[in-house]
């Protein structure tokens, strides 16, 4: 497995983004069901990616922009189905806290959803908290708003 550090306009992370809103869209029912939560997912404000290839097969992604002082967001975290329960999305999720880190951040925030168990119990095994539901979450009750601080 090799992870490659690149930014929001890579090919692959756009083509691995595209996979992982199918999979919600799967999860949650469509497309519609999700119409609220899109705009909020834009990739044009994102740096940092991260994505994990198999030989030359993008397999996962993670990454993490900018939200306020200190605090950066993690966003469009994705493993191919059939690569998933190898780890990965931990590996990812290492990546991006080591480079946050290295950028000045001190906390890092996400949003995920009810349905998303698979991703909350991730993210709770690797030191993230549930937090009210925070900036364009407040008023969407399926959302799971979470935190880690990533400075000891």
């Amino acid at each position: 497995m090799n992870i490659k550090y690149t930014n929001g306009e890579d090919q692959d992370f756009i083509n691995l983004c595209s996979m992982l809103d199918d999979n919600l869209n799967e999860i949650v029912g469509g497309e519609k069901q999700r119409a609220e939560y899109n705009q909020y997912n834009m990739l044009n404000h994102i740096h940092d990616v991260f994505i994990a290839y198999e030989d030359e097969l993008p397999v996962g992604c993670a990454s993490f922009k900018y939200y306020d002082d200190g605090i950066a967001e993690v966003k469009r975290v994705f493993v191919r189905k059939d690569y998933r329960g190898r780890g990965l999305s931990k590996l990812l999720m290492e990546q991006v806290e080591k480079k946050a880190r290295e950028q000045g951040y001190r906390s890092l925030i996400l949003e995920t959803g009810k349905p998303m168990t698979e991703a909350i119990g991730l993210y709770t095994k690797i030191g993230y908290n549930v937090i009210e539901n925070y900036g364009q979450y407040k008023n969407m009750p399926l959302s799971v708003c979470m935190s880690k601080n990533i400075v000891d």
